[in-house]
């Protein structure tokens, strides 16, 4: 009888238990619960339980599978300084800042955002991951409008705006309404709903010319600057210029436009507008900064008001089917790049993802350069940030090795130190003092590089087409693998740069493979540019770039220009397939399909072409006889 007792207490109370867990929003001591009573706006009931767990760590955050909004309005308020984006007052409801071991999984759900947020807020804490769930916003960053009708006697042309995006004629011009937000035409390119890509030669049509200059363009240059001022900053660049552009509503829902100055967009083509540059990317989908171990998992990011990802400072981050397309029939996914990794190290890898639509690159993996605009002593110097959307990055930590680089003489340091200690002053100056006595041959003007800020890098698996812009820029010199991958951008397919004179972004590539991968019809925008390119930024024939394979790799492209090679050393180029596709018209017909310039130590091998090409390989002078072959 007692043995009967006992069991049936013991039912109750786990049945008890199991009731609570289920009603309540934390199902043990290190897990907390939402359901879909929360799903009206989730903002204030996921921040107060990601509040209080600062003092009660938690291990895991899990949702109930369904369709949770969340809106600014009850969500944290931080100022944000953001890497290639807008700094920007913005609002979250996963401000992750000093967790550990924390994983949010969304069970399939969807997570719908309203205006100027980022989803998810990710701030020095260590092995953090996000899996199961798709993000978008309810009303996104961009806009649309289907070209109806052009006038090439008037050079005017129409277009028709759904009423997805809702606008009015303001001054003259036209402004999209948003929740939150707004903008003008701004930055513009146009998509070919048919192949729901970026146009055939879309750089001819656009973007809208916006501007002129005044008749007082001539007063900026008598305007004195005791300092360097980047002139691309809002604030800067407006000098001397007025609007160009006259818009005109024809009827409800047809604007038509006047003045633009390239050819007229070909009617059926959708002008894609996000704004004017600075201040259209202002609610990236994820930032993850000063955080070691973050892993994106099952992750589909639909839309974002800059980029979908961008990490700083953090280390060993793998994303795996983390999925940038568009939803609801738009063309575009992300306003900015899908991912983009700066000063991080360890490992980088994305396997199994799908890059679509985006209207930047798939990746940029880089560092920093810094200007040395201050020898202050042996030991110290204030530097500058060079791009106004750079502004607060920190180039380093205690006992980081900083390479000090004249790029006039060499692509390489020569010399390095290390940090001490960072002192901010503002967002564009900083000091820093270093342990060692700094080189006597410094110099003002000289940069900076943290060499211990770049990762190794793995693109594996992946989808990157139908974006503007190119797929992968790479500038690290750890250990590169690309491989396995499908290739179908307005630009560059790879593009390897040394970039030191506009976003200031650091890095030398070396130890990179590319093998296995498909490229079909990159670079369709008119630019002339191969589909790999090795480029600097300083014209010189100092090396840059080295040991580099590009191996087995199917490259079907309608123009000529396939690799683009500059500043290289050690490169091989063996057992790749390039066929003529007859996709397009050629734009660039008299190019060779491959062009080398200031390199060394270069071997083709195995490898075939079947085109109509006059010349396959085109060599600089100076450069050692080789062969095509």
């Amino acid at each position: 009888m007692k043995s009967t007792i006992r069991i049936a207490f013991f039912v109750i109370l786990v049945f008890g238990i199991g009731i609570f867990s289920l009603s309540s929003s934390s199902k043990s001591a290190t897990s907390i619960y939402f359901n879909t009573e929360i799903a009206d706006d989730a903002s204030p009931h996921v921040l107060a339980k990601v509040t209080a767990a600062k003092q009660s760590p938690i291990s895991e955050i899990k949702f109930e599978k369904g369709t949770y909004h969340f809106y600014p309005d009850k969500a944290y308020e931080s100022f944000q300084f953001v890497s290639n984006h807008g700094d920007n007052l913005v609002r979250t409801a996963f401000p992750i800042s000093g967790f550990k071991n924390l994983t949010i999984d969304g069970q399939g759900s969807t997570f719908i955002f309203h205006g100027r947020m980022i989803p998810f807020q990710i701030d020095n804490s260590k092995n953090i991951t996000i899996k199961n769930v798709s993000v978008d916003w309810a009303v996104p960053f961009h806009s649309e409008g289907l070209v109806v009708a052009n006038n090439v006697e008037d050079h005017t042309f129409d277009i028709k705006i759904s009423e997805e995006y809702p606008y009015e004629i303001r001054n003259n011009q036209l402004i999209f309404l948003k929740e939150y937000y707004e903008h003008g035409i701004g930055q513009s390119i146009l998509y070919d709903p048919e192949r729901e890509a970026i146009a055939y030669e879309t750089e001819n049509f656009t973007p809208i010319s916006i501007f002129t200059n005044t008749k007082y363009k001539g007063i900026a240059k008598s305007l004195k600057y005791k300092y360097k001022i980047d002139k691309r900053e809002p604030g800067y660049r407006d000098i001397g210029r007025e609007i160009r552009i006259i818009c005109e509503e024809i009827s409800p829902g047809i604007v038509r436009i006047h003045h633009h100055k390239k050819r007229l967009p070909p009617v059926g083509m959708i002008l894609v507008c996000k704004g004017e540059q600075g201040f259209n990317r202002i609610a990236p989908g994820m930032k993850v900064t000063n955080t070691d171990g973050f892993n994106a998992t099952n992750v589909n990011m639909h839309h974002a008001g800059g980029m979908g990802l961008i990490a700083e400072n953090s280390s060993d981050l793998v994303l795996d089917s983390f999925n940038v397309t568009p939803s609801h029939g738009r063309m575009v996914s992300t306003t900015a790049d899908a991912t983009h990794f700066v000063g991080c190290r360890g490992k980088v890898v994305l396997k199994n993802c799908t890059f679509n639509n985006q209207l930047d690159d798939a990746t940029n993996v880089h560092g920093s350069y810094q200007e040395i605009i201050d020898i202050l002593d042996e030991h110290r110097l204030g530097v500058r940030m060079g791009h106004f959307q750079q502004q607060s990055f920190t180039i380093g930590k205690p006992k980081d090795k900083i390479g000090i680089v004249r790029l006039s003489d060499s692509f390489f340091p020569f010399d390095n130190v290390t940090i001490k200690s960072i002192e901010k002053i503002n967002g564009r100056y900083q000091i820093i003092t270093f342990n060692e006595k700094l080189p006597s041959s410094i110099k003002e003007g000289d940069l900076i590089e943290n060499l211990d800020a770049y990762p190794e890098l793995t693109v594996q698996n992946c989808n990157i087409s139908k974006n503007r812009a190119r797929g992968l820029l790479i500038s690290t010199p750890k250990k590169t693998i690309i491989e396995n991958n499908f290739f179908s951008t307005e630009m560059e397919a790879l593009l390897i740069p040394v970039e030191s004179s506009h976003w200031y972004e650091s890095g030398n590539a070396a130890n990179l493979i590319i093998r296995n991968n498909t490229f079909q019809d990159c670079s369709y925008s008119g630019y002339n540019r191969g589909l790999i390119r090795f480029v600097t930024d300083d014209d010189n024939e100092n090396i840059a770039f080295r040991k580099v394979e590009i191996s087995n790799n199917k490259i079907n492209h309608f123009d000529n220009l396939v690799l683009e090679i500059s500043n290289t050393d050690q490169l091989k180029v063996s057992g790749n397939i390039i066929k003529q596709s007859f996709s397009f018209p050629k734009l660039h017909p008299d190019n060779p399909v491959i062009n080398i310039k200031s390199s060394t130590n270069v071997l083709f091998e195995n490898n075939q072409y079947h085109g109509d090409a006059e010349v396959v390989l085109k060599t600089d002078p100076s450069m050692k006889k080789i062969n095509f072959n």
